[in-house]
């Protein structure tokens, strides 16, 4: 399945394009309007993640176009005009999602790949680690049965875990899902939020789970052994 990432600003481009490949999706870029219009006009894809404010041609114009054409291609707004007038517009022109800058990587790798199934006719997907389960639509926790609350950077390296329950994921991979399009961001921050993580995850017995630290590969979300 190719995506068609139509972004741009350079740097943010390669880095959700970069997020996205690492989890195994095919992404071609688009720096303006006019080419994701071309594009659109010739190529398949079965995403289009489409900022607003282009050069060339504006993305409501591009979406316009695209829909007046018949197609059905799931879009995927992703802009820092993220006022009201302008959600509505997108959405009714024919948008599936709107996601406003700034944003998490986690969060939209998870729309991207709640739209994918829900183009494909797929259900919803919960993922599961013990009695911690993920809802890839709604996007919520819940932990032995019930809501788990939790911050939005400690929701993103969460999500981020538990995509890859019972794999190692790296520091590094951590903060870049978090923290790239933070210049302001340490990457040890990443050991703050895995320690509040932890406390948390503690609060049960049954199917608890833990976040194992692995020296020198990263961290590794797992069902814990009983107390």
């Amino acid at each position: 399945m190719r995506i068609l990432l139509v972004e741009d600003h350079a740097e943010l481009s390669h880095w959700v394009a970069k997020a996205l490949r690492d989890a195994r999706l095919s992404v071609e870029c688009a720096m303006n309007g006019a080419d994701a219009d071309a594009l659109l006009h010739t190529q398949e894809y079965a995403l289009v993640i489409l900022d607003l404010s282009l050069p060339k041609m504006d993305g409501l114009d591009v979406l316009r176009r695209l829909r007046a054409r018949g197609s059905k291609t799931p879009v995927l707004v992703l802009t820092a005009r993220g006022g009201l007038n302008d959600k509505v517009q997108g959405l009714n022109l024919g948008a599936d999602d709107y996601l406003s800058k700034p944003f998490e990587l986690a969060e939209l790798e998870a729309r991207v790949k709640a739209l994918l199934r829900r183009s494909q006719g797929q259900e919803s997907v919960t993922l599961s680690c013990g009695a911690l389960s993920f809802d890839t639509v709604s996007r919520m926790f819940s932990y032995g049965g019930a809501p788990l609350a939790l911050t939005p950077r400690e929701h993103a390296v969460l999500e981020a875990l538990i995509t890859r329950a019972g794999r190692a994921v790296s520091k590094e991979k951590l903060f870049d899902d978090v923290f790239a399009l933070d210049d302001d961001a340490n990457i040890d921050a990443i050991e703050i939020y895995v320690h509040r993580l932890r406390k948390k995850l503690e609060k049960i017995e049954q199917g608890r789970v833990a976040i194992t630290t692995l020296r020198g590969i990263g961290y590794l979300l797992e069902v814990a052994a009983p107390k």
